[in-house]
């Protein structure tokens, strides 16, 4: 109930529109309910019962009747107050229908940016653990649901209650023996509705997490396409979706089940009830208890009732979908996020770049630590390079740094001061990351490398891009730096997405900067001109390369050996292959034959010019 009662206080931010919509429903019915008592009036003016028999009154064009305080005569009076009466309540209808409809798209719209906005602000832990597929079914499928109920359950299921209320009373008027006889079932309808209601919510929430499965499992195939095509895992990936297809068709059957169950209990319902009313009425027509208006009203009053009545077994599938839509949205926008804002963070301005690691520990989760217990005291202006076998501990270093995640102890602080003081925006200003996973947008090259800086020059995204050694493949490029960047950057190579990338972070000129293995997936050859043009890049800014090529660690200034979330070594190039330690296996292992190869490529380079 908590939830339909949040999406209630969302619709009611548009109150004005809100109570229109109540309000125009409102004389909708009013006229409605108008028309059965006009028709019924001018069948008691032309007719009437007599010795069992129904026979007409006087000239049809001389008749007089006296509809709710309107005196009128003859035929053609009448059928051009019905005119009027049916025109003015498909006028209040088509107001109700465009003021619920256009509420309720303002409410989604509302939810959709609030998601967005929300998913914006959590933290890589939530993006961690949520499937994209999920968030994507979460964002359009649970929105729409919720978009229905405040179209159909907020505004008709007040107007089925209304107009049961109203049919009934007028039935109870016209002839209440006849009202008791017809709606004996009635309470058989109430207790089942409820009953499937229920049973409609689960069904539903069962129903809405199969298809964010569903939606994770054609994300992952589309953005995975190149493996899948790699190992020929067409049929192996057409039989996963189909069975989470056919789950989901199954389920959605099944809640179709239900309500067309329901809505068939419904119409047999008034089937019946109809054929005791036209059975048991026609009898007291027939003895002059009732006139034969009177009939024509109830059995057209019992029409109307069927409507709202069926309609019910659909509002209160919109009722279950939106309590378990609204979980499903509302458990991302009441999600915390393990790294937020203080009320009184400042701006960071613009650091120098002393960064101190003071006793820093961190876990992903409540299992194996991944850092224990780290001290690191980066002077401003060093070189810091991280090594380490995978899982070690260096990538969650260079996270914790620009807060992607929380400490769970300790502080790392910048200049003196803990980065937790700092609004994430200004903080995250000043420390630059080129990731080794490189995404890119389907935009530009040049919007691809303002991205970070979206008001930049001209002339400082080519000098970005001149320092990342690309300028010239971009300007061979045929559109230049309008070239149109395919999806993830398809249309540019590894070695051209990963400059890019450098680009785009030196564009916002960090005074700390994070290459997390930035060079390796590029050639020998190039990998020499990015670090020759980085090497003034750096200076004089705090850098912590994730290490893999011994040109990274060669320029360091201090190399750290992580080993299980712990530092093991630490010192400069000489002190620990001196130390004989981990660092030495690393450099023998490693690290020598890239040293092989680069001399190797020195001098087939000099060869070449020398000839």
């Amino acid at each position: 109930m908590q939830i339909l009662i949040r999406i209630i206080k969302m619709a009611w931010h548009y109150n004005a529109r809100l109570s229109l919509a109540y309000i125009t429903f409102f004389i909708s019915v009013c006229f409605s309910l108008a028309i059965p008592w006009i028709l019924g009036e001018t069948i008691d003016s032309l007719v009437s019962v007599q010795d069992g028999r129904i026979v007409p009154i006087g000239d049809p064009g001389e008749i007089s009747v006296n509809l709710l305080g309107i005196f009128t005569t003859g035929l053609f009076g009448l059928a051009a107050i019905l005119l009027v009466v049916s025109l003015a309540r498909g006028m209040f209808d088509f107001a109700r229908t465009y003021l619920s409809d256009s509420l309720a798209q303002k409410v989604a719209y509302d939810l959709r940016n609030l998601m967005y906005d929300k998913l914006q602000h959590l933290s890589f832990a939530f993006h961690d653990k949520e499937h994209t597929g999920n968030l994507y079914s979460k964002a359009t499928s649970d929105v729409e649901a919720i978009r229905r109920f405040v179209m159909m359950g907020m505004v008709r299921s007040v107007e089925v209650v209304v107009r049961v209320i109203l049919i009934s009373a007028i039935l109870v008027f016209l002839d209440w023996k006849l009202t008791l006889f017809s709606m004996m079932f009635l309470p058989f309808l109430v207790v089942r509705s409820a009953v499937v209601m229920v049973q409609l919510r689960n069904m539903w929430l069962r129903a809405q997490e199969i298809m964010g499965q569903l939606a994770t499992i054609l994300q992952e195939n589309l953005s995975g396409i190149h493996v899948v095509k790699a190992f020929a895992s067409e049929e192996y990936e057409k039989k996963k979706y189909d069975l989470k297809a056919q789950e989901l068709r199954v389920e959605f059957y099944q809640n179709e089940k239900v309500q067309g169950t329901n809505s068939a209990w419904v119409t047999l319902y008034f089937t019946v009830a109809l054929g005791f009313i036209m059975w048991f009425g026609g009898w007291q027509v027939i003895r002059g208890s009732i006139e034969p208006g009177e009939l024509a009203k109830f059995v057209l009053y019992m029409g109307q009732l069927v409507f709202p009545i069926r309609m019910s077994s659909f509002v209160i599938a919109t009722f279950s979908r939106a309590i378990s839509s609204g979980r499903r949205v509302f458990d991302v926008l009441d999600a915390r996020s393990p790294v937020e804002e203080k009320p009184d963070a400042r701006d960071m301005g613009r650091a120098e770049g002393h960064v101190r690691f003071e006793n820093v520990s961190f876990s992903y989760d409540s299992g194996t630590p991944a850092l224990t217990g780290v001290n690191i005291d980066v002077p401003q202006g060093s070189v810091i390079a991280l090594l380490g076998a995978p899982g070690s501990g260096k990538s969650t270093i260079v996270n914790l740094l620009p807060r992607f995640y929380a400490v769970s102890e300790g502080r790392i602080t910048i200049d003196g001061t803990d980065i937790q003081d700092f609004t994430l925006a200004s903080l995250r200003r000043n420390v630059g990351i080129v990731q080794q996973d490189v995404y890119l947008f389907s935009a530009t090259v040049r919007d691809n490398i303002s991205y970070a800086k979206p008001g930049a020059s001209e002339e400082e995204v080519i000098q970005a891009a001149t320092v990342a050694q690309l300028h010239d493949q971009i300007m061979s490029l045929p559109h230049g730096y309008d070239t149109w960047v395919g999806e993830r950057g398809a249309t540019l190579s590894g070695g051209q997405r990963q400059r890019l990338s450098i680009a785009r972070t030196i564009l916002i000129d960090p005074p700390v900067l994070i290459l997390d293995d930035s060079t390796s997936s590029v050639d020998v050859e190039t990998e020499r001109q990015i670090h020759r043009a980085m090497t003034e890049v750096i200076k004089g800014r705090t850098t912590f390369i994730i290490a893999h090529r011994l040109s990274s660690v060669q320029q360091a200034d201090m190399i750290l050996v992580m080993k299980d979330g712990e530092i093991v070594e630490q010192g400069n190039h000489d002190q620990l292959m001196a130390a004989g330690g981990a660092y030495k296996d690393i450099y023998e292992l490693q690290l020598r034959p890239q040293e092989e190869v680069l001399l190797d490529a020195t001098f087939a380079g000099d060869d070449g010019g020398d000839s």
